[in-house]
Protein backbone atom coordinates (compact mmCIF):
# COMPACT_ATOMS: atom_id res chain seq x y z
CA UNK A 1 0.00 0.00 0.00
CA UNK A 2 1.50 3.58 -0.87
CA UNK A 3 0.54 5.52 1.88
CA UNK A 4 1.11 8.75 3.95
CA UNK A 5 0.85 9.78 7.95
CA UNK A 6 1.87 12.86 7.94
CA UNK A 7 0.31 15.75 5.79
CA UNK A 8 -0.12 19.25 6.55
CA UNK A 9 -2.56 21.68 4.57
CA UNK A 10 -4.11 25.12 4.89
CA UNK A 11 -5.20 24.51 8.33
CA UNK A 12 -2.00 24.46 9.27
CA UNK A 13 -0.13 27.85 9.92
CA UNK A 14 2.82 27.08 8.65
CA UNK A 15 1.32 25.26 4.96
CA UNK A 16 -0.88 26.97 2.06
CA UNK A 17 -1.29 23.48 0.76
CA UNK A 18 -4.82 23.05 0.29
CA UNK A 19 -6.78 20.09 1.45
CA UNK A 20 -8.67 18.94 -2.20
CA UNK A 21 -5.22 19.74 -3.65
CA UNK A 22 -3.44 17.03 -1.68
CA UNK A 23 -6.24 14.38 -2.70
CA UNK A 24 -5.83 15.27 -6.29
CA UNK A 25 -1.99 15.38 -6.11
CA UNK A 26 -2.21 11.99 -3.89
CA UNK A 27 -4.18 10.11 -6.55
CA UNK A 28 -1.72 11.54 -9.72
CA UNK A 29 0.80 9.88 -7.34
CA UNK A 30 -1.89 6.48 -7.37
CA UNK A 31 -1.91 7.06 -3.56
CA UNK A 32 -4.18 4.70 -1.83
CA UNK A 33 -4.39 6.12 1.27
CA UNK A 34 -3.63 9.31 3.05
CA UNK A 35 -4.24 11.05 6.56
CA UNK A 36 -4.45 14.53 7.90
CA UNK A 37 -2.52 15.94 10.09
CA UNK A 38 -3.01 19.31 10.74
CA UNK A 39 -0.72 21.29 13.89
CA UNK A 40 -2.20 21.81 17.02
CA UNK A 41 0.69 23.51 19.41
CA UNK A 42 -1.10 24.55 22.66
CA UNK A 43 1.03 26.84 24.39
CA UNK A 44 2.69 29.08 21.18
CA UNK A 45 -0.60 28.69 19.04
CA UNK A 46 -4.11 29.69 19.86
CA UNK A 47 -7.63 28.80 18.88
CA UNK A 48 -9.51 30.70 16.05
CA UNK A 49 -12.76 29.77 18.48
CA UNK A 50 -11.48 31.65 21.04
CA UNK A 51 -10.06 34.63 19.98
CA UNK A 52 -12.02 37.82 21.08
CA UNK A 53 -14.04 40.13 18.79
CA UNK A 54 -11.44 42.57 18.76
CA UNK A 55 -9.02 39.78 17.78
CA UNK A 56 -11.00 39.05 15.34
CA UNK A 57 -11.10 42.03 13.88
CA UNK A 58 -8.01 42.82 13.68
CA UNK A 59 -6.78 39.70 12.01
CA UNK A 60 -9.06 40.61 9.38
CA UNK A 61 -7.22 44.01 8.80
CA UNK A 62 -3.71 41.77 8.54
CA UNK A 63 -2.66 42.54 12.12
CA UNK A 64 -0.61 39.59 12.88
CA UNK A 65 -1.33 37.82 16.23
CA UNK A 66 -0.49 34.49 17.70
CA UNK A 67 -0.56 31.63 14.91
CA UNK A 68 -3.48 29.84 14.69
CA UNK A 69 -4.46 25.92 15.54
CA UNK A 70 -6.38 24.21 13.41
CA UNK A 71 -10.31 25.84 13.07
CA UNK A 72 -11.41 22.46 13.99
CA UNK A 73 -14.76 22.46 12.66
CA UNK A 74 -13.95 23.36 9.48
CA UNK A 75 -11.24 20.89 9.24
CA UNK A 76 -13.51 17.78 10.07
CA UNK A 77 -16.24 19.30 7.59
CA UNK A 78 -13.33 19.28 4.88
CA UNK A 79 -12.52 15.93 4.94
CA UNK A 80 -16.30 14.98 5.36
CA UNK A 81 -16.53 16.40 2.27
CA UNK A 82 -13.78 14.93 0.29
CA UNK A 83 -14.24 11.50 1.86
CA UNK A 84 -17.58 11.59 -0.36
CA UNK A 85 -16.18 13.34 -3.19
CA UNK A 86 -13.21 11.11 -3.39
CA UNK A 87 -14.24 7.73 -2.63
CA UNK A 88 -11.11 5.60 -4.69
CA UNK A 89 -9.01 6.79 -1.98
CA UNK A 90 -8.93 6.73 1.95
CA UNK A 91 -8.87 9.56 3.73
CA UNK A 92 -8.04 9.78 7.50
CA UNK A 93 -8.25 11.96 9.98
CA UNK A 94 -5.87 12.63 12.12
CA UNK A 95 -3.96 15.80 13.83
CA UNK A 96 -0.27 16.10 15.25
CA UNK A 97 -0.34 17.08 18.91
CA UNK A 98 2.29 19.37 19.81
CA UNK A 99 2.13 18.71 23.35
CA UNK A 100 4.01 20.84 26.28
CA UNK A 101 3.46 19.05 29.94
CA UNK A 102 1.79 22.10 31.01
CA UNK A 103 -0.96 21.93 27.57
CA UNK A 104 -1.64 18.62 27.84
CA UNK A 105 -4.94 19.17 30.18
CA UNK A 106 -5.79 21.03 26.35
CA UNK A 107 -4.76 18.63 24.45
CA UNK A 108 -6.71 15.72 26.88
CA UNK A 109 -10.17 18.16 26.58
CA UNK A 110 -9.57 18.72 22.49
CA UNK A 111 -9.35 15.03 22.45
CA UNK A 112 -12.00 13.76 23.85
CA UNK A 113 -14.54 16.77 21.76
CA UNK A 114 -13.73 15.04 17.92
CA UNK A 115 -13.46 11.59 16.44
CA UNK A 116 -9.62 10.66 15.60
CA UNK A 117 -8.39 8.08 13.26
CA UNK A 118 -4.47 8.61 14.33
CA UNK A 119 -2.65 10.92 16.61
CA UNK A 120 1.11 12.34 16.40
CA UNK A 121 2.67 12.99 19.68
CA UNK A 122 5.36 15.52 18.58
CA UNK A 123 7.49 17.82 21.37
CA UNK A 124 7.96 20.98 18.46
CA UNK A 125 8.70 22.86 21.99
CA UNK A 126 9.95 23.02 25.67
CA UNK A 127 8.91 25.68 27.71
CA UNK A 128 6.67 27.50 24.75
CA UNK A 129 10.70 28.08 23.36
CA UNK A 130 11.17 27.33 19.60
CA UNK A 131 13.72 24.71 18.46
CA UNK A 132 14.30 26.51 14.84
CA UNK A 133 14.76 29.82 16.09
CA UNK A 134 17.17 28.21 18.55
CA UNK A 135 15.07 30.14 21.49
CA UNK A 136 15.35 26.45 23.61
CA UNK A 137 18.73 26.10 22.96
CA UNK A 138 20.10 29.56 23.86
CA UNK A 139 22.09 29.45 27.17
CA UNK A 140 22.07 25.78 27.51
CA UNK A 141 24.66 23.36 26.05
CA UNK A 142 24.00 20.86 23.77
CA UNK A 143 23.93 18.44 26.28
CA UNK A 144 21.84 20.35 28.58
CA UNK A 145 19.25 21.05 25.46
CA UNK A 146 19.38 17.23 24.53
CA UNK A 147 18.75 16.19 27.96
CA UNK A 148 15.62 18.56 28.35
CA UNK A 149 14.18 17.65 25.28
CA UNK A 150 14.10 14.39 25.96
CA UNK A 151 12.63 14.87 28.90
CA UNK A 152 9.89 16.70 28.05
CA UNK A 153 8.69 13.73 25.65
CA UNK A 154 8.75 11.61 29.04
CA UNK A 155 7.32 13.28 31.30
CA UNK A 156 4.41 14.03 28.86
CA UNK A 157 3.85 10.14 27.87
CA UNK A 158 3.60 9.36 31.67
CA UNK A 159 0.54 11.48 31.53
CA UNK A 160 -0.84 11.71 28.26
CA UNK A 161 -2.25 8.39 26.53
CA UNK A 162 -4.62 9.70 23.42
CA UNK A 163 -1.56 9.39 20.76
CA UNK A 164 -0.89 6.63 18.06
CA UNK A 165 2.78 7.00 17.20
CA UNK A 166 5.39 9.81 18.20
CA UNK A 167 6.54 12.03 15.67
CA UNK A 168 10.07 12.51 14.78
CA UNK A 169 11.59 11.37 17.92
CA UNK A 170 14.89 13.07 17.86
CA UNK A 171 13.43 16.50 16.03
CA UNK A 172 15.97 18.56 18.10
CA UNK A 173 18.84 16.72 15.98
CA UNK A 174 17.20 18.98 12.70
CA UNK A 175 17.90 22.12 14.45
CA UNK A 176 21.56 21.36 16.50
CA UNK A 177 23.75 23.69 15.57
CA UNK A 178 26.38 22.06 17.29
CA UNK A 179 26.54 19.02 15.43
CA UNK A 180 24.91 15.04 15.98
CA UNK A 181 24.76 14.46 19.88
CA UNK A 182 26.30 11.14 20.35
CA UNK A 183 23.20 8.42 21.08
CA UNK A 184 24.90 6.63 23.82
CA UNK A 185 24.77 10.03 25.90
CA UNK A 186 20.69 10.13 25.45
CA UNK A 187 20.14 6.06 25.30
CA UNK A 188 19.19 5.84 28.83
CA UNK A 189 16.63 8.37 28.42
CA UNK A 190 15.34 7.47 25.07
CA UNK A 191 15.08 3.77 26.65
CA UNK A 192 12.82 4.87 29.23
CA UNK A 193 10.56 6.51 26.35
CA UNK A 194 10.42 3.91 23.68
CA UNK A 195 9.91 1.00 26.94
CA UNK A 196 6.41 3.38 27.66
CA UNK A 197 5.76 3.78 23.88
CA UNK A 198 5.84 -0.37 23.95
CA UNK A 199 3.73 -0.91 27.03
CA UNK A 200 1.03 1.28 26.00
CA UNK A 201 0.61 -0.42 22.99
CA UNK A 202 1.54 2.55 21.12
CA UNK A 203 4.11 3.46 18.11
CA UNK A 204 6.74 5.73 16.44
CA UNK A 205 6.87 7.24 12.77
CA UNK A 206 9.62 7.55 10.46
CA UNK A 207 9.55 10.97 9.41
CA UNK A 208 10.67 11.24 5.73
CA UNK A 209 11.67 14.80 5.50
CA UNK A 210 15.23 14.17 6.69
CA UNK A 211 16.47 13.65 3.24
CA UNK A 212 14.88 17.38 2.43
CA UNK A 213 16.53 18.87 5.31
CA UNK A 214 19.99 17.40 4.60
CA UNK A 215 19.95 15.00 7.42
CA UNK A 216 23.13 11.88 7.17
CA UNK A 217 20.38 9.19 9.06
CA UNK A 218 16.83 8.82 9.52
CA UNK A 219 14.11 10.60 11.73
CA UNK A 220 14.37 9.08 13.69
CA UNK A 221 18.15 7.62 13.40
CA UNK A 222 18.91 4.39 12.77
CA UNK A 223 20.28 3.77 16.07
CA UNK A 224 16.73 5.04 17.63
CA UNK A 225 15.06 2.45 15.39
CA UNK A 226 17.23 -0.66 15.90
CA UNK A 227 16.88 -0.02 19.61
CA UNK A 228 12.93 0.18 19.20
CA UNK A 229 13.18 -3.16 17.28
CA UNK A 230 15.01 -4.80 20.22
CA UNK A 231 12.91 -3.45 23.13
CA UNK A 232 9.92 -5.48 21.11
CA UNK A 233 8.79 -2.21 19.34
CA UNK A 234 6.19 -3.07 15.82
CA UNK A 235 4.09 -0.20 15.33
CA UNK A 236 5.76 2.09 12.86
CA UNK A 237 4.31 4.66 10.62
CA UNK A 238 5.33 6.49 8.09
CA UNK A 239 5.15 9.97 6.86
CA UNK A 240 6.51 12.95 4.57
CA UNK A 241 5.68 15.78 7.12
CA UNK A 242 4.02 17.71 3.83
CA UNK A 243 3.50 20.92 3.72
CA UNK A 244 3.77 21.46 0.49
CA UNK A 245 2.90 19.78 -3.16
CA UNK A 246 6.67 18.12 -3.89
CA UNK A 247 6.96 16.67 -0.18
CA UNK A 248 3.41 14.45 -0.72
CA UNK A 249 4.52 10.88 -0.32
CA UNK A 250 8.39 11.43 -0.60
CA UNK A 251 10.65 9.00 0.28
CA UNK A 252 8.05 6.71 1.65
CA UNK A 253 9.38 3.68 -0.70
CA UNK A 254 12.72 4.00 0.22
CA UNK A 255 12.02 4.53 3.37
CA UNK A 256 9.83 0.93 3.45
CA UNK A 257 13.29 -0.52 2.25
CA UNK A 258 15.72 1.20 5.23
CA UNK A 259 13.21 -0.47 7.27
CA UNK A 260 13.06 -3.91 5.97
CA UNK A 261 16.82 -3.42 6.51
CA UNK A 262 16.59 -3.07 10.19
CA UNK A 263 14.74 -6.35 10.58
CA UNK A 264 11.29 -4.73 10.83
CA UNK A 265 8.43 -6.74 9.22
CA UNK A 266 5.55 -4.29 9.17
CA UNK A 267 4.50 -0.93 8.66
CA UNK A 268 0.86 0.52 10.07
CA UNK A 269 -1.52 2.48 8.92
CA UNK A 270 -4.80 3.46 11.61
CA UNK A 271 -8.02 3.43 11.71
CA UNK A 272 -10.44 4.84 14.64
CA UNK A 273 -7.54 4.67 16.82
CA UNK A 274 -6.26 1.68 16.14
CA UNK A 275 -3.12 -0.01 14.31
CA UNK A 276 -3.77 -2.01 10.86
CA UNK A 277 -0.63 -3.90 10.00
CA UNK A 278 0.95 -4.54 6.37
CA UNK A 279 3.63 -6.09 5.30
CA UNK A 280 6.65 -3.93 4.26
Amino acid sequence: MFCDYHVHTQFSDDSEYVMEDVIKDALQLNMEEICFTDHVDYGIKVDQENLTEKEIIELSRGRELAPLNVHYPQYFQEINRLRKIYPQITIKQGMEFGIQTHTIPMFKKLFNHYDFDFIILSCHQVEDKEFWTQDFQEGRTQKEYNERYYQEILEVIQDYKDYSVLGHLDLITRYDEAGIYPFEDIKEIVTKILKIVIKDDKGIEVNTSSHRYGLKDLTPSRDILELYKELGGKIITIGSDTHQKNHLGAYIEETKIELRKLGFEYYCTFDKMKPIFHIL
